[in-house]
């Protein structure tokens, strides 16, 4: 299976279907729920595309370059951008696309969390304190040089770093809607997980067994790449949430100057809330 013949099946499709949803919902004129429209969930959407391609090009090139991903030849296009084929700069796009639409669908039909949300400064400081700690134990076990423990280390260190502020921004707000963030995060986490079981065992891509720990799921998945799904698509729900959540007074701030001083698309598009 070639890795665009992977996402043109497991990403397209489902991809494919949630658009029309979207456009099915707009037609009816159904909304977000209520407490959930700080922010157009269009414009967070593809924020949060250009953040996933940012923020992952770095790490990805890393890993490619020392050999954790590697990609059979015969199945990608052989188009590179620096270490890392085309297809995976795709992958960062679609994952969070997909992602991003599946919470928005959950916001648009989801009963509303009940209002006002608490306010819980304690509970942010012990989130991101508890993040801090895991994160630090990632780099310093990246440090050690410990080959089995690499992309343990290299996905922890640099995919949980994000998720500090998000708990300092939040974790209140996450909890308050704690029926859309669990429901919003787990359908894509296991998805994408055995979309990706199916992807190694046809030799799509191969994980470095040197520098993974060995716990292998189904005799094929690394567990480091069913964390990688959890991280991955965290970012994406933590932030999707927290800009679009009316109760969250910092991000409700930035919110407003933000879109003070961003003109409205031309024309219709079809993700906005």
């Amino acid at each position: 299976m070639t890795y665009f013949g992977f996402l043109v099946r497991f990403i397209g499709v489902p991809l494919l279907i949630l658009i029309v949803l979207t456009l099915w919902d707009r037609a009816r004129g159904r909304r977000v729920s209520p407490g959930l429209d700080s922010m157009p969930g269009w414009f967070m959407v593809l924020a949060l595309v250009i953040v996933a391609v940012v923020w992952t090009t770095p790490w990805d090139n890393y890993l490619v370059a020392t050999g954790v991903w590697f990609y059979d030849p015969a199945l990608v296009t052989g188009i590179t951008l620096g270490w890392v084929p085309i297809e995976e700069y795709t992958f960062f796009v679609v994952q969070t696309l997909l992602t991003g639409l599946w919470v928005l669908w959950l916001a648009r039909h989801l009963p509303p969390a009940p209002q006002p949300a608490p306010k819980m400064p304690r509970m942010r400081l012990i989130a991101a304190a508890i993040t801090a700690i895991i994160w630090l134990a990632s780099v310093i076990l990246f440090f050690s040089r410990w080959r089995p423990g690499t992309y343990l280390a290299l996905e922890a260190g640099w995919l949980l770093f994000p998720v500090i502020p998000q708990m300092l921004l939040g974790a209140d707000t996450l909890w308050h809607h704690r029926r859309l963030v669990l429901l919003g995060l787990l359908p894509p986490w296991l998805y994408l997980s055995t979309t990706d079981f199916l992807a190694i065992g046809s030799g799509t891509w191969t994980i470095d067994p040197a520098q993974t720990t060995g716990i292998i799921i189904g005799g094929v998945l690394p567990a480091e790449e069913v964390l990688f799904f959890l991280l991955t698509n965290m970012l994406i729900v933590f932030g999707l949430v927290l800009f679009i959540a009316t109760d969250n007074a910092a991000v409700k701030r930035f919110a407003s100057r933000t879109l003070r001083h961003t003109p409205q698309p031309v024309g219709e598009v079809i993700l906005e809330e």
